[in-house]
């Protein structure tokens, strides 16, 4: 028996009013590849009211402590009253399209408090992580009350520009244990940062210390991003709570100054043209692969080029003059 869709005037509403069940749902439509599941999941965006949420990105290798250090962050912040989300994109199983890490069991304070949302998402193969409607689960989360939106990277090393075309602050953890904080570190993603953490500062102290002066030496070396704001760098621990505080405010200062200079609106109008070309290259993609001759061409196609009868390019010129 087929499920009915939900109204989208309904479904807007409970969204709007706070009913975490509800924006889950319409976050489910969104990442849907049924092309009515995604039209329903537009009009519930389009019903939403604007919101005005901090957005921030937060990337780092595995390993890094990310989901720790966001429960301790997230924690503190509801304590202090604001609404956060956190849209943790993990990474795909190739076979089932379903996340592996499950960032919420690893946020537990989080993950029980009325007043947080953590949403894991899977990355679908997408480059860099991304999941494919991250920025519509951006945007409803807003429109739901969330005046603190944060995306969680699967890592670093892919395409973080795409995270960083979403986002208002672009924070990147580093581990100081061993003195190798920049190694496999991309020069790409220390110029999209805008703060630095140097993390799991409690396991060494003093070399915490070291790793967050030499990344400061790094980073003179490197220009400044285009809203024209220097990079910060400090030590936390999200085990302990330790500098947790200071990096909040150093986001919440940063936001306040994008703003102050202009900034931040420059910021907020790419990020809805980013928006606009990567819907358009989803909806391309969705119904290059629905068309009748190409599903009915692609098998033949990808046999040929496995047994090495034709080339990759041969076989998607074929396709695209279908």
């Amino acid at each position: 028996m087929t499920r009915s869709l939900p109204d989208p005037d309904a479904l807007a509403d409970a969204v709007a009013s706070g009913d975490r069940a509800a924006l889950a749902r319409a976050i489910t439509l969104a990442e849907s590849t049924r092309a009515e599941h995604r039209a329903v999941a537009a009009a519930v965006a389009e019903r939403l009211p604007p919101g005005a949420a901090l957005r921030v990105g937060v990337t780092g290798a595995p390993g890094a402590g990310k989901s720790t250090l966001l429960d301790a962050l997230g924690a503190m912040l509801v304590g202090r009253g604001h609404r956060v989300a956190i849209l943790a994109v993990d990474p795909s199983s190739t076979r089932t399209r379903g996340a592996i890490l499950g960032d919420k069991t690893r946020m537990e304070r989080l993950a029980t408090d009325e007043r947080a949302f953590v949403r894991p998402t899977a990355s679908g193969g997408t480059l860099g992580g991304v999941a494919r409607q991250t920025r519509a689960a951006i945007r409803m989360a807003e429109g739901a009350g969330y005046d603190i939106v944060v995306v969680e990277t699967v890592g670093v090393g892919q395409s973080e520009t795409t995270v960083r075309s979403m986002v208002d602050v672009f924070v990147l953890l580093l581990l100081a244990q061993g003195g190798d904080e920049l190694q496999g570190v991309k020069r790409g993603v220390m110029e999209m940062a805008d703060v630095v953490v140097v993390h799991k500062a409690d396991l060494d102290t003093a070399g915490a210390s070291e790793a967050v002066r030499r990344t400061r030496s790094a980073l003179s070396l490197v220009p400044p991003p285009e809203t024209g704001l220097h990079p910060r760098v400090l030590a936390a621990s999200g085990a302990t709570g330790a500098g947790v505080a200071d990096l909040w405010e150093t986001v919440e200062a940063m936001g306040a100054e994008l703003r102050a200079s202009g900034a931040f609106e420059q910021q907020r109008a790419r990020q809805r043209l980013a928006h606009v070309r990567a819907a358009v290259a989803d909806a391309l993609h969705a119904r290059f692969y629905a068309d009748p001759a190409v599903a009915a061409a692609l098998p033949a196609l990808d046999a040929a080029v496995a047994a090495g009868q034709i080339t990759p390019d041969a076989a998607a010129e074929r396709l695209l003059g279908l």
